[in-house]
């Protein structure tokens, strides 16, 4: 009898837990993600902010990105920010403790990379997630400076090419049985940005 007990116990643990986990990835699932932004955009050195094309470039930025791309070492450095919001009819604040990601840029795969930070999402509350991206644009692009340049300030918003751009993210969320990693991927950004 004692036995049967401690079974029923048992038993009894892991269907709760199973169902606070469910509650979990359920609330997980409901997660608005969306683009809020690109900040501090620089190439080679070279910051992006006012930089609406190849010809707003001064002449010793130019050189700058010259001896860049003469060494086929361009790198691009940006952090996406990353808004994620819980709605707030959600009733269990959603938590995750870490996020790959994946960015593609033009419809190609360019990086990946993940977040190792505990992230709890009350509901109704918007949060910033900031993924800082550093890749080397001649690894992923063909052409030469005006059309590197102008892949990478549409990128920072401006007027110029077209890009686009999508994220992937997959989240880990912290349960009552450890750690589960989301089954597939979320995009977060699929779209177009510059003119």
């Amino acid at each position: 009898m004692k036995t049967a007990s401690r079974i029923l116990i048992v038993l009894s643990i892991f269907v709760l837990s199973g169902c606070a986990t469910l509650r979990e990835v359920a609330a997980l699932r409901k997660v608005d993600f969306s683009l809020n932004g690109i900040g501090n955009p620089t190439l080679a050195g070279v910051a992006l902010q006012n930089i609406r094309s190849y010809q707003d470039i001064g002449f010793i930025d130019a050189g700058r990105l010259a001896l860049a791309l003469a060494s086929k070492d361009l790198p691009l450095t940006f952090v996406l920010k990353v808004r994620a919001e819980n709605p707030a009819d959600n009733s269990v604040p959603a938590r995750f403790v870490g996020m790959a990601w994946t960015l593609f840029l033009q419809d190609k795969e360019t990086i990946s990379g993940a977040i190792d930070q505990n992230i709890v999402l009350q509901p109704g509350e918007p949060q910033e997630v900031p993924i800082v991206v550093e890749l080397n644009l001649m690894e992923f692009f063909d052409g030469g400076i005006k059309d590197l340049v102008n892949v990478a300030s549409s990128l920072a918003g401006k007027e110029g090419s077209a890009t686009r751009i999508r994220l992937q993210v997959t989240p880990t969320i912290e349960t009552s049985l450890g750690p589960i990693q989301y089954p597939t991927p979320i995009t977060v950004i699929n779209r177009q940005i510059g003119s």
